[in-house]
């Protein structure tokens, strides 16, 4: 994998110093019109949302002492060893391909090692997120092969030599989120990915090449709200207490070069890395402007993520260039706002479907096929799957336990080559049970999963066929 480019981190601190420098007091307190206070502050609550969203999320994935099957402390990775069923409710629209490794890291104050063990050709990809929610690596069977490796993640300040065999995965930010994925084949396939997720391992830099376990009890913080969603913990948030939050987190999270001209135009409210938010003589009409500014930014980001996810039109909604964002906070906000942590589109593309070809609500009171023509299946490297899921975006008790299907399952295909999916409340007959995913009795939709896929995905010249009624 290629060395990637260090950000220039002190430049941009530097334009906010400047810029807060050339915007006196008397400015901050009057200088600004109530109209672009709103206006900058919804500039700034979209643009910093992620980052937000980012930390809140952090402190409850962290809250523990030690590392479980739900959380885990600092620079500790958790390991996921089942599938969620429909009892589990924590998270919306599960995954039943993959078992998760999640760990999330601070390299303030030193890089830590990622070692990843030999996955002899399994799929894997070790996703690793800043915290602007932008993929900066993905060392995985796509990138870096399914050999074993080590991986230095480091970040932006850090300048230091790396030991031999270990490979540089530079950081823009000092907090990292790695979510890894490795591909399950069903049930009977746990105990070979259990193995493998036993090889992933994290080791801060100054214990390398000496024996190192992590802290066995790691004290936690009794103030962290464990219980309340993050994305709402974050919608309840006044400006106040958002915007002194994301003055915080600038400080070891810097600006992309990128966003320097809407740094420029936020410090004018006095938003800066470290200083206390609201400036202390913010005038009562700026302070009511800002605030309304900051609910304007949630609704904006809300809007745009029902437009993301396709809106109310019709058929098969795919979302693409997902996971390196740019200059559009907007998609990064909206995409942080449905689903923290997307992957690159390189690595899995998601499809999204809540009606039949004639434009009706999937509902369990029909029967449905989706037929795909001789070889014209997702075109994937890896796998692709198909999962349904109720109202709630969550799995549905069925009588086979079959809460997706996919090419890893024993799919029976037509004389012709082609395949059919049955999706259907009642069994089918006997003869198509191996490629029926079982519908509850009213409404679902379908998510349509292509992991590693090719350029025909990419480009979109390949879209999924459309559901259609089979009764």
């Amino acid at each position: 994998m290629p060395r990637l480019a260090r950000l220039p981190a002190a430049p941009l601190l530097l334009v906010l110093a400047v810029a807060l420098a050339q915007v006196d007091c008397a400015t901050l307190g009057g200088g600004v019109s109530a109209k672009s206070a709103r206006e900058i502050a919804e500039e700034a609550y979209v643009y910093g949302y992620p980052l937000v969203l980012m930390d809140v999320t952090r402190r409850v994935m962290t809250a523990a002492p030690k590392a479980s099957a739900k959380k885990a402390p600092m620079g500790q990775f958790l390991n996921i060893p089942v599938f969620p069923d429909p009892s589990f409710k924590e998270v919306v629209s599960p995954n039943a391909d993959t078992l998760y490794s999640s760990a999330w890291l601070d390299l303030s104050k030193e890089p830590y090692v990622l070692s990843v063990p030999d996955t002899h050709g399994r799929y894997y990809v070790m996703q690793l997120l800043d915290g602007w929610t932008n993929v900066f690596a993905s060392p995985g069977k796509r990138t870096t092969g399914t050999k074993k490796g080590n991986f230095a993640i480091v970040g932006p300040g850090w300048s230091e030599t790396l030991p031999e065999g270990v490979q540089e995965l530079r950081s823009p930010t000092d907090l990292v989120w790695i979510i890894g994925r490795t591909q399950t084949n069903g049930r009977a396939d746990y105990g070979a990915v259990h193995a493998i997720q036993a090889g992933y391992r994290l080791t801060p830099l100054s214990a390398w090449g000496k024996p190192y376990r992590p802290p066995a009890k790691v004290p936690v913080d009794a103030t962290v709200d464990t219980r309340t969603p993050p994305v709402d913990q974050v919608a309840q948030m006044d400006a106040a207490t958002f915007f002194g939050r994301l003055a915080e987190l600038l400080e070891g999270n810097p600006p992309a070069a990128l966003d320097a001209p809407l740094v420029e135009r936020i410090a004018k409210i006095g938003l800066a890395p470290g200083k206390p938010f609201p400036p202390a003589d913010q005038k009562p009409a700026i302070a009511a402007a800002v605030d309304q500014g900051a609910k304007d930014g949630l609704a904006k980001i809300i809007a745009a993520a029902h437009a993301q996810a396709g809106g109310d039109a019709p058929g098969w909604r795919t979302s693409l260039g997902l996971g390196a964002y740019g200059t559009d906070y907007l998609k990064r906000a909206a995409t942080a706002f449905v689903g923290l942590g997307a992957n690159l589109s390189e690595d899995a593309v998601y499809s999204f479907s809540r009606d039949d070809a004639d434009g009706e609500p999937l509902s369990g009171a029909h029967r449905y096929s989706l037929h795909f023509d001789k070889g014209a299946t997702p075109p994937v490297n890896a796998f692709w799957s198909i999962t349904l899921y109720n109202e709630k975006q969550l799995f549905v008790a069925n009588p086979i336990g079959r809460y997706a299907i996919g090419d890893r399952d024993k799919l029976k295909k037509n004389p012709d080559g082609s395949l059919d999916i049955w999706i259907q409340h009642a069994a089918p007959a006997a003869a198509k049970e191996s490629n029926w995913l079982p519908a509850p009795a009213g409404s679902f939709n379908l998510v349509m999963r292509m992991y590693w896929p090719k350029e025909a995905v990419l480009d979109g010249t390949w879209t999924p066929p459309q559901v259609r009624r089979a009764d």
